[in-house]
């Protein structure tokens, strides 16, 4: 990220920062207010997957570990586990893995697998795509806190790719979107260019200028859906470093 956008989303940071779900969450400590109940599933609803991919890289059978994410979110939401977070450590990705990993060994200990969340479904929750998707990683050599730490930001990245397309889309611009993507995070960096532009009918020019404006909306999209999950505005950068490097791995 070039020196000046930093400095400029870091300006702008301290402005949006006061609203973000996870400083809602935090604040709320022990009795959950409406707000924070709100905040808070929003965040599972959008962060289960790695979850489940934690138990199922830890050895939990695919039914066992669609139950005990579902119980998981019911626990969060209803027995007010969120005032145990740890205001100085106040990333909920940290949080959200050391909570989950307390629960699946009480859980294992009164062998309350089945109750499949309390009949409650606190997420949408498709089972079959999830164990597609973990079955596509099952060649990964990664501890399941690697693997739970890379599917987050793989969570982040698609949702903020989401967006972007969502927003290119808008102005009939979604079948550039799809050219670009493949230069902005596809790898195809100086090659792709030329038959990118081609493809596009733009100039090499054109093109690059339209990318460099895609890439400044994607670093701007990844700092805000990190700041929805850090307790302060400081956090954000070493959340993002660790989260782009766990994407590497």
């Amino acid at each position: 990220m070039e020196p000046d956008e930093t400095s400029k989303a870091a300006k702008g940071g301290a402005r949006v920062f006061a609203t973000t779900r996870w400083t809602v969450v935090l604040r709320a400590g022990g009795p959950t207010s409406e707000g924070s109940a709100t905040a808070l599933g929003q965040l599972c609803g959008t962060y289960w997957y790695p979850l489940y991919s934690y138990a199922r890289r830890s050895g939990v059978p695919v039914h066992d570990a669609e139950d005990l994410t579902q119980s998981f979110f019911v626990f969060l939401l209803e027995k007010k586990a969120i005032a145990r977070a740890d205001r100085e450590r106040g990333r909920f990705r940290s949080f959200l893995l050391a909570s989950f990993k307390n629960f699946l060994s009480n859980e294992r200990a009164r062998q309350a697998a089945a109750k499949r969340g309390g009949g409650r479904n606190i997420v949408s929750f498709d089972e079959l795509e999830a164990e597609h998707r973990f079955q596509a990683e099952s060649g990964s050599t990664l501890s399941p806190e690697g693997q739970y730490d890379k599917q987050w930001a793989v969570t982040l990245l698609n949702r903020v790719m989401a967006a972007l397309r969502a927003e290119y889309a808008l102005v009939g611009k979604e079948p550039l979107f799809e050219l670009m993507r493949t230069i902005v995070w596809g790898g195809k960096e100086e090659a792709g260019y030329a038959a990118v532009a081609q493809q596009a009918g733009l100039t090499e020019g054109a093109l690059r200028v339209a990318v460099y404006r895609m890439r400044h909306r994607l670093r701007e999209g990844l700092r805000r859906e990190v700041a929805q999950t850090v307790a302060t505005p400081g956090e954000v950068d070493e959340e993002l470093r660790h989260l782009l490097a766990a994407l590497t791995t």
